[in-house]
C-alpha cells in the first residue's frame, strides 16, 4: 500500500555517510545570500513543501550533491532502497550576458575582492539587476525541478532536501551562484583580470617582498612581473682575455697553454703610463 505521494509508508532507509546540514536547528542559512535563495524559493509558495524535506537534510538522506552549469543533481534516498535522483535546473546566462556582467563587475574592484574573501557583496544584486538580469531566480519559470519519485507534488521532500543542502554549499562558497548561473570562479576571475589590465608603473615600489597568495585581494589586479635579466658576472670591456673562453682546451707539456696566455692579453689591454 502507498501513501498519497506514492511512497510505501514508513520511515526512511537509514543512509550510512549521506550528507547532512551543519544546522540541526532553526534556521539554515547562514549569510545573506543563502538566505535570499532560500527565501526566493519560499515566496513561489514552496514553503510548506521544503520544510518537508529539511528532517532529511538533517538526517543525512541525501547520497549526493553534484552542481554544473544550470543544472544541480542529488541521489537522495527515502523509504525504498533504491535512491531517486532529484534535479534543479537553471536558466544559464549565454555568453553575451556574461561579457556585460564582467565589465560592469570589472568596473569596481570591490567586487572581486570581497569574492576573494568568500563573501558575496550585497550590492552584486544592483548590477545584476541594471543589466536586466536575476542573480537569483525571479520565477518558477526560471527554475525546473524534477525527481524519479513517485510524488506528484514539485518540489517533494527530496528536491526540498536538495534545496536546502544547496542553500548551504552557496554559504560555503559564493562562487557556486555565479557557476550555477553560468561562469566557474577561476573563469571569472581571469575574466576579471584581464578587463582591469593591471599593469604596475615601472618606479612603483613594491610595499614588501614577501611572496603573497594568488587570493591575496592587495595583488589579485597585480600583473605577474618578467624575471630580470642577470648582469654578466664581468663586463666582457673589463675581460680583455674574455675570448681565449671561446676555445677549446689546450694543453703543452702538461701546461695549459690559454691559462699562460691570459696575463699576456690583460697585459696588452692595460694602459701606458702617461696615455
Amino acid at each position: 500500500m502507498s501513501d498519497r505521494h506514492g511512497e510505501r509508508p514508513g520511515r526512511p532507509v537509514r543512509v550510512e555517510g549521506g550528507l547532512t546540514l551543519r544546522s540541526k536547528r532553526g534556521d539554515i542559512a547562514r549569510t545573506w545570500w543563502s538566505r535570499r535563495f532560500v527565501e526566493v524559493l519560499e515566496s513561489f509558495g514552496m514553503g510548506g513543501r521544503l520544510a518537508r524535506g529539511r528532517a532529511y537534510a538533517r538526517t543525512g538522506q541525501v547520497m549526493s550533491l553534484s552542481l554544473s552549469t544550470s543544472l544541480v543533481v542529488a541521489l537522495v534516498t527515502g523509504s525504498r532502497p533504491e535512491p531517486y535522483r532529484a534535479r534543479i535546473g537553471v536558466r544559464k546566462f549565454d555568453d553575451d550576458d556574461w561579457l556585460r556582467i564582467e565589465h560592469a563587475l570589472a568596473d569596481r574592484a570591490v567586487f572581486a575582492a570581497k569574492l576573494l574573501a568568500g563573501e558575496m557583496p550585497p550590492e552584486i544584486e544592483d548590477v545584476f539587476d541594471g543589466l536586466g538580469l536575476a542573480l537569483f531566480p525571479r520565477s518558477t519559470r526560471e527554475l525546473s525541478m524534477d525527481c524519479t519519485c513517485p510524488d506528484w507534488e514539485v518540489p517533494c521532500k527530496h528536491l526540498a532536501a536538495t534545496c536546502y543542502l544547496l542553500a548551504e554549499s552557496f554559504d560555503t562558497d559564493p562562487f557556486e551562484i555565479l557557476a550555477w548561473r553560468g561562469r566557474s570562479r577561476q573563469d571569472l576571475l581571469d575574466r576579471l583580470r584581464e578587463l582591469r589590465d593591471p599593469v604596475p608603473p615601472a618606479d612603483e615600489p613594491h610595499e614588501d617582498a614577501t611572496p603573497r597568495s594568488e587570493d591575496d585581494p592587495a595583488v589579485f589586479w597585480r600583473r605577474p612581473e618578467a624575471p630580470a635579466v642577470p648582469e654578466p658576472e664581468e663586463p666582457l670591456a673589463r675581460r680583455p682575455d674574455a675570448i681565449l673562453d671561446q676555445l677549446d682546451p689546450l694543453t703543452v707539456a702538461g701546461r695549459s697553454v690559454t691559462d699562460e696566455l691570459r696575463p699576456l692579453y690583460r697585459r696588452i689591454a692595460t694602459p701606458w703610463p702617461g696615455t
